[in-house]
């Protein structure tokens, strides 16, 4: 298992693995334990751990990261089965010059998200990294993605027959959401009485998270509303200022909650906010939108009608897809969840049916279907 930052998924992974095979390492410059510990019995090999900011020291921690992982898989590893999760994003690419039986999930389309920097398809980087896709997907053993429109974003690289589709799965997996009135959450954060917009998440180039701000500017009026914004990244600075000289008394950010506390914070969403540029948006799913689901927390998505994101609205009818010139119609949506409290409650319970489908028994499945012939 290789991912520099691993998380639960990761974790979930490993120890899926490692229920069907008699060694599992992994390589890895992190592990972040969320509710399912790493089974023990897992080797662990460290590497340099990933860099969020700024840009250049992240790039240069990918770069040296890829050359530990090329390194280790060449050696300690040499006989080992590979299976790629995320990090470094071009670290798949290795086996192209390796011998191993590779296999990697990809839930972020690279180069397709340079896109959102104004890289054009010309751009040497974009060709070149296009170009060495189409080799490495070829090669692989196992390919998958989560979702229908993921796959039909990489059918541009390796035929659609060898893409395997399999979804992944919330941190939480039960509906443990707190009860506002015992939530410490809200009282920290005087929310009592409120209806809380909530944005948790990073706050990256991929995350127009601008669009929230300019719907709580639409609704600066409506009384009894917040926008909360809880994450960290390189535009929270852009952003703070673009609250402060609208002069919005609606928008509040708070930085990322400890893992005892992000329970608490979920639970005070009235509504989760999943963003996604448009130009990206067909190839990623925020982990974000299963972690509302398993809490019943109706969601609105800001993202394109070709994201999976709009297919999960449209089919799940837990939430509502909106793009960025709909924000008329984005508030319109809000407020029909907050004057009919009806409508609110089907789409939590909505939301909580549709999470049935994102359990930690996906990993077993990812691994059923790595197995299979």
């Amino acid at each position: 298992m290789v991912n520099q930052a691993s998380n639960y998924l990761t974790v979930g992974f490993c120890n899926a693995f490692f229920n069907r095979f008699e060694d599992v390492s992994l390589i890895t410059g992190s592990i972040h334990i969320q509710e399912e510990e790493l089974d023990e019995a897992i080797k662990v090999t460290f590497i340099n751990r990933w860099v969020e900011r700024p840009a250049h020291k992240k790039i240069w921690a990918y770069l040296l990261g890829c050359w530990k992982i090329f390194w280790l898989l060449k050696t300690k590893f040499k006989k080992h089965e590979v299976f790629f999760v995320s990090i470094p994003p071009m670290a798949y690419l290795l086996n192209i010059i390796l011998p191993n039986k590779f296999s990697m999930v990809i839930w972020d389309v690279f180069p397709d998200a340079f896109k959102i920097t104004g890289m054009k398809e010309s751009h040497p980087v974009y060709r070149i990294w296009k170009n060495l896709n189409k080799k490495s997907f070829k090669k692989s053993y196992k390919l998958f993605t989560i979702g229908e429109n993921m796959s039909e974003a990489l059918s541009q690289y390796v035929d659609k027959d060898k893409i395997l589709i399999q979804p992944i799965w919330s941190i939480f997996q039960e509906n443990n959401k707190v009860n506002k009135h015992e939530n410490p959450f809200i009282q920290k954060n005087n929310l009592q009485g409120k209806f809380v917009i909530q944005y948790s998440g990073n706050i990256g180039l991929s995350h127009n998270v601008e669009h929230l701000v300019e719907l709580a500017e639409l609704m600066r009026n409506d009384e009894g509303i917040i926008f909360q914004i809880i994450g960290r990244g390189p535009r929270v600075p852009f952003l703070k200022k673009m609250v402060s000289e609208k002069q919005l008394p609606n928008c509040h950010f708070l930085p990322f909650q400890t893992d005892d506390m992000f329970p608490f914070s979920l639970s005070a969403a009235d509504i989760g906010v999943v963003i996604l540029d448009e130009k990206t948006s067909k190839g990623s799913v925020p982990s974000k939108s299963y972690n509302l689901m398993s809490y019943g927390i109706p969601s609105l998505y800001l993202a394109s009608n070709d994201s999976e994101l709009h297919i999960y609205s449209k089919k799940y009818q837990h939430a509502e897809c909106f793009e960025s010139e709909e924000l008329g119609r984005a508030r319109d949506f809000i407020l029909s969840l907050i004057h009919d409290k009806e409508k609110w409650n089907l789409y939590s319970a909505n939301a909580i049916k549709a999470s049935r489908f994102f359990k930690r028994e996906n990993a077993d499945l990812f691994i059923q279907k790595y197995l299979a012939d």
